[in-house]
This record gives C-alpha cells, sequence and structure tokens, in this order.
C-alpha cells in the first residue's frame, strides 16, 4: 500500500501543477494538519462525579489509541444552565496529528475506517469550506480497526478536520480527489 506521502509526491504535485499552472512545486497544496474532536458532555452530564471519570477515560482511552497520539482534554469555557455544565468541566477531548503519523491516520481512515462505516457513499462535497479544507464525522468510532466492539462500553462519534494549504475549494477538492479520498463526484 502506497502512503499518502508518497503518493502526494508522485501523482498529486505533478498533476496539480499541471491543472493549476504552479511554477514552483512549493506552491502545491499539501495537507497542514488533521485535528480530531469529540464532545461528551451529553454522556457526561447529570452523571455522579465517579461516573463521569469512567466515561472520561474510556472515550480519551479509545481515541488516543485511534490516533495513536495523546488526547488533550477540553474544558467548558463559561457554565449553562440549560446544559447541565459548569465552567472548567472536562467537555470534550481533541488530537492534532502532524507528519508521519497524520499519514498513517488518514491511510486508516481511506482505507479502513470510511469504507467499514454504515451506509458509506464517498464524501459529500458540501463538507469542503472556502478555504479548501474537509471536514469529516464518523458516527460510530468502533470502525477503526484499533477498538474491540467486544470491549467497548460508550459508542461515540467524532469529527475529523483535514486542514490544507490550498487558496480555495476547488484547489482543496482536487487535491485530496489525487490523494485518493472517496469523494462523490
Amino acid at each position: 500500500m502506497i502512503s499518502i506521502k508518497e503518493k502526494y509526491k508522485k501523482e498529486a504535485v505533478p498533476k496539480m501543477m499541471e491543472k493549476f499552472g504552479y511554477k514552483n512545486v512549493m506552491a502545491v497544496p499539501k495537507i497542514d494538519k488533521v485535528v480530531v474532536n469529540t464532545g461528551f458532555g451529553k454522556l457526561i452530564s447529570g452523571k455522579t462525579g465517579e461516573e463521569q471519570k469512567k466515561i472520561l477515560s474510556a472515550i480519551t482511552e479509545d481515541l488516543s489509541s485511534i490516533c495513536g497520539q495523546k488526547v488533550v482534554l477540553t474544558k467548558a469555557k463559561k457554565s449553562i444552565a440549560s446544559f447541565k455544565t459548569r465552567a472548567g468541566m472536562m467537555i470534550g477531548a481533541k488530537v492534532t496529528l502532524r507528519g508521519k503519523r497524520m499519514d498513517d491516520f488518514l491511510g486508516r481512515v481511506i482505507n479502513i475506517a470510511l469504507p467499514r462505516s454504515r451506509d458509506f457513499q464517498g464524501i459529500d462535497l458540501k463538507s469542503f469550506d472556502n478555504q479548501g479544507n474537509l471536514t469529516l464525522a464518523v458516527r460510530e468510532h468502533i470502525v477503526f480497526p484499533e477498538v474491540s466492539p467486544e470491549k467497548v462500553k460508550f459508542i461515540f462519534g467524532f469529527e475529523i478536520i483535514i486542514a490544507t494549504t490550498a487558496e480555495n475549494r476547488k484547489e482543496g477538492i482536487e487535491l485530496l480527489r489525487l490523494l485518493g479520498f472517496p469523494l462523490k463526484k
């Protein structure tokens, strides 16, 4: 299996230079970083302190094993009574991936996780923003092979944000299509 980095150098760069008329290899857009984040405020709201710790540790452990990097917990900035959250309460987790870990993670997402997800028909082009960044939602974290479905206590979803250095939406879509992302036509 060819890695994303090799595919970028051998296939994507020449085709992007030809299509968009870049004069320099350094001007060709690339994937800058991948941010994986999840919110578990609903799961822990209304639970006792001990139950919250169990849920928090289970989610951070699974997310760390999926990403291959330690998770950073995010706290609520202010108290919101209707969401049953207090300022400083742990409500989410995120991981920022770069370099080799990013390439490995994207390879697993493209080749294993997306095809295993239920009713997957391709990534919708509406998921791209105007700067060429892609936002994916994974409904169930058990589509990743690192997570054993038998041992999972809580099924949670998370968001994958693929940040590119593309100038516009068209360049971002073309870059990810050349890298092998299963995009809809």
